[in-house]
């Protein structure tokens, strides 16, 4: 468990800063939710304000005084923000140096290359492992900017079904972005639950990859019968790479992507082997597998191996850097005001209510997890908001959990955000405007993929947990 993480936990054992019943505690729960989506679905107000708003409600409803209510809010901000915001800022700078290096696009052709020589079995296939590899290191809104322009390339100049290439490209990032640190929510709600990143990493890529693989190449065939459409022409893109001196070869893209995974799986590997604090050898992986770490040597081994084969020159490697930035600060915000809502609830008494409450109940805490998740996804459209609300609302059970079992809980959470996208979730909106899709055919299509993958992984960490 990382410093921060046992300073959050600590930070969590304090005094609850009202009185109230659990019954009180419970409506304030509602309310609190019920003004986070009430402000996000019909006033469009920006996730950030409605997280702030919904916890102020959530307090006064409670019975605790609004001062004490702005300082829990204001530390769970903090705290959230100090924990995942520069790895969120890392990860934002290696996405688009991938992107606007050629990277991307090498491995791209390289992989749609080999998978033309089956005839176009292939390609789905390919697709998956395209959008899985891109998508361990970009945001999900960045990796759909990405990646549906190519997939809109490869079906109107491989004259292949639309659905068929796209429903697994949308999967893997989707995936990725539920499950994997170091995307945002997995990264909160690790913090959040004192989970283990290494060993949360190891077993969200074992979940991933069969939830990936029945969620896009399977269900693609199915999807493509039910909506048959061509590749609207004003959405291809010309390739931005083409203006380079050159791109990066495809094994230093892909080893550059991989670098920050594999240091963090070493550090988890460590870890069980050694099993010591103290040891010499667990201390230097404890550093070089620390996330920051990783992705930090990520970010300047890219400078190279991306930037210098495009002929990036020092401004450019500087201008690269600052725009990636931009795009994240809403990002931020939302993730920071979600730690500031969880740390609201748990100050207000409401993680020791639901552990209260729970221990009289027969569902597993895991299924618990999800189902909350899934509700307040549901109920937001935002994957990252129900996962850092419901990470607060079930940090409490995670005490007295193995490091495996409290991954697994963060992998539940995960799993239940990714609940059938729809009219609320921005990227409902992207795959229907980037496919040219009606919205009854987006239903059909996308929001039946999150469904499957929300479903299939959710299913599969209750069954690891009673495995391991």
């Amino acid at each position: 468990m990382t410093s921060l993480s046992v300073e959050m936990l600590a930070a969590d054992a304090v005094e609850p800063i009202t009185s109230a019943g659990h019954a009180q505690l419970g409506i304030a729960v509602l309310v609190g939710i019920a003004v986070i989506v009430l402000l996000i679905t019909k006033f469009k107000l920006h996730a950030f304000l409605a997280l702030t708003i919904g916890s102020l409600a959530l307090g006064a409803v409670a019975g605790a005084p609004l001062d004490k209510v702005i300082t829990s809010f204001s530390a769970g901000l903090g705290s959230t923000v100090a924990g995942v915001g520069v790895l969120i800022a890392l990860g934002a700078i290696l996405g688009k140096l991938l992107a606007d290096s050629g990277g991307a696009d090498q491995i791209v052709d390289t992989i749609l290359a080999k998978a033309g020589k089956s005839g176009g079995k292939a390609m789905p296939w390919a697709m998956v492992l395209i959008a899985s590899i891109i998508g361990l290191p970009l945001f999900f809104e960045v990796g759909i900017v990405l990646l549906i322009p190519v997939v809109l390339m490869v079906a109107k100049r491989g004259n292949y079904s639309l659905m068929r290439i796209g429903i697994p490209a949308l999967a893997g990032l989707s995936v990725m972005h539920g499950l994997i640190p170091p995307h945002p929510g997995p990264l909160v709600a690790i913090d959040a639950v004192g989970a283990n990143l290494g060993i949360t990493l190891a077993l969200g890529v074992l979940v991933a990859i069969p939830t990936v693989i029945i969620a896009g190449p399977v269900f693609s065939k199915f999807a493509a019968k039910w909506v048959d459409v061509p590749a609207p022409e004003k959405m291809i893109p010309a390739r931005a790479s083409d203006e380079l001196k050159g791109r990066p070869s495809f094994g230093a893209s892909v080893a550059t992507i991989l670098l920050p995974v594999v240091m963090m799986l070493s550090k988890a590997l460590v870890d069980i082997i050694v099993d010591n604090p103290e040891h010499t050898v667990q201390r230097v992986f404890d550093v070089v597998g620390s996330p920051l770490i990783a992705l930090l040597a990520a970010v300047i081994v890219a400078m190279f191996t991306l930037g210098r084969p495009a002929g990036f020159t020092k401004g450019k490697l500087a201008s690269t850097t600052e725009k990636s930035l931009a795009p994240i600060a809403g990002v931020l915000l939302i993730v920071g005001a979600g730690g500031g809502f969880k740390q609201t609830l748990i100050d207000s008494g409401v993680g020791q209510m639901v552990l209260d409450i729970s221990k009289d109940w027969s569902i597993p805490t895991l299924l618990l997890a999800w189902l909350i998740a899934v509700v307040i996804r549901l109920a937001t459209g935002s994957a990252t908001v129900a996962t850092v609300s419901a990470a607060g609302l079930v940090a409490p059970l995670a005490a007295g959990m193995t490091d495996t079992h409290t991954a697994l809980l963060v992998l539940a959470i995960g799993a239940g955000s990714l609940f059938f996208s729809h009219v609320n979730d921005a990227g409902f909106w992207l795959v229907k405007e980037y496919f040219g899709l009606s919205v009854g055919q987006t239903v059909k299509t996308w929001s039946v993929m999150e469904t499957i993958i929300s479903v299939v992984a959710g299913g599969l960490v209750l069954l690891l947990s009673v495995l391991i």
